[in-house]
Parts: C-alpha cells; sequence; structure tokens
C-alpha cells in the first residue's frame, strides 16, 4: 500500500493491482456494497480505460495512475441537489487536479481544456470522466494521471507526463498528487453544496475561469449531432456551460462537445 497521504483524505481508499476501468468498477460496486461520499478507487495499470465519447484510454502498467471518486453530494438537510446542478462536478474535478498539477510542477503553465482535460504546456497530462451511478445515487468522478511514461509511451505528441515534464517521479511524488487532488476535490465541493450549489457564491466560476485555458481562444466544438463549430470561447456560464462567439458575433452556451484548442 503506496498511497498513505490519500488514504486519510478518502472516506475509503481502495488501491488495487489491475483494472479493467475503475470507473466501471467503483459504479458497479457502489450501491451495492453502500460504498459512501468520497470513496475511492485507484490503480496503477488499468486495461480497458474509458475517456470522453466512448474513446479508451490505456498505458503501460506503472506509467500511470487511474483514480476513480464516489461522490454522493447532499445538502445540509439531506437533500440532493438537481441533476442540472452536477455538471459543475467534472469542471471542479478538473480545477482540482489543474492545482494539484502545480504543486508539482511549479512555475509551468498548467490549466484545463473545457470541460476537463488538464493541460501542462499546451499538452494533455489528465483526462476526467465524470458518470451517473445506474441508479442516480451519486457520480463517479475518474481521473486517468500520466505520471512514469516516457517520451516514447506517450499515445500522441499531444500528451505528455509528470516524467517527461521533468519532475521526479516515485511512489511519494504520486501520493502527493493523489492527495492533493483528493483535498481540491473535496474542499471544492464542500463549498459548493454549502452554497446551495451556487457555483458564483461558493467560488468556484471564478476558480475555474482563472485554471481554464480555453478561455480566450479560438476553439472547434464538435457537437453532438457531428457538425463543428469554430467560435471564441468567452465565459462559463452559471450552469458550467462553455460560453462561445461565433464568426457572426452571435454568443451561446455549449453543454456538450469535443473542444481543439485553434493553434
Amino acid at each position: 500500500m503506496t498511497f498513505e497521504r490519500s488514504r486519510t483524505v478518502a472516506a475509503a481508499l481502495y488501491e488495487v493491482a489491475s483494472s479493467s476501468s475503475t470507473n466501471s468498477e467503483l459504479s458497479a460496486r457502489a450501491d451495492r456494497e453502500g460504498m459512501g461520499d468520497l470513496t475511492v478507487m485507484l490503480t496503477r495499470y488499468q486495461s480497458a480505460g474509458r475517456g470522453r465519447l466512448g474513446r479508451s484510454w490505456t498505458a503501460p502498467p506503472g506509467a500511470a495512475v487511474a483514480v476513480s471518486v464516489l461522490l454522493r453530494p447532499r445538502f445540509a438537510d439531506g437533500a440532493a441537489p438537481s441533476p442540472d446542478r452536477l455538471g459543475w462536478l467534472p469542471i471542479i474535478a478538473g480545477t482540482a487536479m489543474t492545482e494539484a498539477m502545480r504543486s508539482v510542477l511549479p512555475g509551468r503553465d498548467v490549466g484545463f481544456k473545457w470541460p476537463n482535460d488538464v493541460l501542462v504546456g499546451g499538452r494533455k497530462i489528465c483526462g476526467i470522466l465524470a458518470e451517473l451511478l445506474p441508479a442516480a445515487t451519486g457520480v463517479v468522478v475518474g481521473s486517468g494521471v500520466n505520471t512514469r511514461m516516457t517520451a516514447e509511451e506517450l499515445p500522441v505528441p499531444t500528451a505528455t507526463s509528470l516524467a517527461v515534464e521533468g519532475a521526479p517521479v516515485d511512489d511519494a511524488l504520486e501520493d502527493a498528487v493523489v492527495a492533493a487532488y483528493l483535498v481540491g476535490l473535496r474542499d471544492r465541493v464542500g463549498r459548493y453544496l454549502a452554497a446551495g450549489a451556487d457555483a458564483d457564491a461558493s467560488g468556484i466560476r471564478i476558480e475555474a475561469r482563472a485554471a481554464c485555458l480555453t478561455l480566450g481562444r479560438t476553439v472547434d466544438i464538435e457537437l453532438p449531432d457531428g457538425d463543428v463549430l469554430r467560435a471564441r470561447a468567452v465565459d462559463l456560464d452559471v450552469d458550467g456551460r462553455l460560453v462561445v462567439e461565433g464568426e457572426d458575433g452571435v454568443t451561446r452556451s455549449v453543454a456538450a462537445g469535443d473542444v481543439t484548442h485553434v493553434r
């Protein structure tokens, strides 16, 4: 067991030697085993990980850390937020992971591409996927962090890892990143709920704006219907959607889509 700092943050932590997908495994077990809020499952070898839009996510054994966190958000009175308020959770996770990465890569250009890919110097170091439990009793937020991956092992030229970025990666550093991420996620979700799931009152929206590398950029957005929208990203709205201004000067909010930063 090597993630001892992380274990002090999680309500329960399951460190497994391997998993086909920590998101799938945690989702399948969460309600069946009565797992509570901030239960964590992680591994250094995920053989069939999943990314956004059904993409696969794989890495050589030991080269990355997959972390899935069970969130069962509740207000002080025990009520659950409405589904539209859950859209901030992946953005909160992206903001928390950005902060965790900055803690081990000081002085580097770290932020997230909307909605939740974490980039270092414009290259992806972490992807985040949030999924509602089958019975809608909670959300599983999965993160895949490239830690010890060499330049030769990177899946695409637009990816990077802590090792490639020059960080002295060992068990302790991986634990420090995961622990910092869990603290940031726990504290931000707590603030968000304490403010009645209001992203402005909780300070979540202003933090996310500051960490979001997409804002101010020209982007191509592949929409769910397959169309591609080229626009300038100008803001995050109150629901966490990306506000873009088209070439015709008209603004709109985009709830889902695959974003490419236009260079």
